[in-house]
């Protein structure tokens, strides 16, 4: 018998990339010094410095594996990586530039036109051009093949009515990739969807927030109301909406923020047990989180591994979207715990009891955003092998 396996390869890191990781960790503590990385938990999420982004970019750090042709810096996927892992591990504002750099970008550079690649990805590389994700709607999150959104044929482009949600940033991002149904004829719900690069500053595009516990605003309702679009903001084939997007979601979903965005909560905690008087339980407790964080991180290089060299990974990704994401809300449940705090918002910011409460306030959305758990389970059951 034949046993199940998700093709999960274990991956070791070069040694010149350690180089890069020190010129990173040396950035940002010029950047604590300076006040602009606090150690934000979710800071992938919330982290909106358009500042800091350019800064990034000065040193080749975003749009690191476009093509320098386009921009970008030709670098392989995994030293974006390790640029990647170590912004988030320090709570680095990168919200501005996430969505561009991660899969905007790459998905513009395989599907778009030339003149899309000239015209988007230098700006994107240089931290000047910041996109949303104009994918899920009121009754299709996880299930995509579910949109409303119509995209109808004009005599100068396309017209796009419908209404997207959980948009983050669309009301500080300049545009977003909207997906959008293109055909109704197919009795084939993945046919039929068609992809378009939508700016946000359109008049006839309406942002509505939806704010989060803790009361900020990251995101919203996306309305458009009959949106004008010349042929030129077509990405990609009529039609092949579904295989663009799934393509997409490897990316979105294999990556460092989907194990990571806790993870300067429990820095904090161990900052805050050497001050104290450490007990047994408390070091053994910090170490099986740290041994979990560090096997989920080998599934993510996997993934990342598996992209540069071409080969398909939606599996994996989605295994480690369920288990990095889990982690992430067990996480701050074990650091309250360990060290019983009064988790505050009214108290200094960067305190160890205002970092829990953030922890706290943006659990809910760990296991939902990019793919609720329960499909992704789905897609790696049908991935597995069968047994023989």
């Amino acid at each position: 018998m034949t046993p199940p396996t998700t093709g999960a390869r274990a991956v070791q890191l070069r040694p010149e990339t350690q180089r890069l990781r020190r010129e990173v960790r040396d950035f940002l503590a010029e950047e604590r010094a300076a006040g602009t990385v606090m150690g934000r938990p979710d800071s992938w999420l919330t982290g909106w410095d358009p500042g800091f982004t350019r800064r990034l970019a000065e040193r080749g750090w975003v749009g690191m594996a476009l093509p320098k042709e386009y921009g970008g810096g030709g670098r392989g996927n995994l030293e974006r990586y390790v640029v990647i892992e170590e912004l988030l591990a320090a709570g680095a504002p990168v919200s501005a530039h996430w969505v561009a750099d991660r899969q905007a970008g790459p998905s513009i550079l395989r599907h778009g036109t030339e003149e899309q690649r000239r015209r988007f990805l230098p700006r994107i590389a240089a931290g000047r051009c910041f996109f949303s994700i104009g994918m899920s709607e009121q009754h299709a999150g996880s299930d995509l093949a579910a949109v409303r959104t119509r995209a109808e044929r004009t005599d100068d482009g396309w017209r796009l009515t419908g209404t997207k949600t959980w948009t983050g940033g669309a009301h500080l991002n300049d545009y977003a990739i909207v997906l959008a149904r293109t055909d109704d004829e197919s009795g084939d719900r993945h046919a039929g969807l068609s992809q378009f690069i939508v700016g946000l500053r359109d008049p006839r595009v309406r942002i509505e927030p939806i704010r989060l516990l803790s009361g900020e605003h990251t995101f919203n309702y996306f309305h458009l109301e009959g949106v004008e679009l010349g042929a030129d903001a077509l990405l990609g084939r009529p039609g092949d909406g579904w295989r663009q997007v799934t393509g997409e979601l490897a990316l979105e979903r294999s990556g460092p923020e989907r194990f990571l965005s806790t993870v300067p909560l429990l820095t904090a905690l161990v900052e805050q047990l050497r001050r104290g008087a450490c007990t047994p339980e408390q070091h053994t407790r910090v170490g099986r989180l740290t041994a979990r964080l560090s096997s989920i991180r080998q599934l993510s290089l996997g993934v990342a591994a598996a992209l540069e060299a071409g080969r398909p990974a939606d599996v994996q990704a989605a295994l480690v979207k369920d288990l990095g994401t889990r982690f992430e809300g067990e996480l701050v449940n074990e650091v309250r715990e360990i060290l019983p705090t009064a988790a505050r918002t009214d108290t200094t910011k960067g305190s160890y009891p205002e970092l829990l409460a953030t922890a706290i306030l943006h659990s809910p959305g760990y296991t939902l955003r990019g793919g609720t758990n329960e499909i992704l389970r789905g897609i790696i059951t049908r991935g597995l092998e069968l047994p023989s």
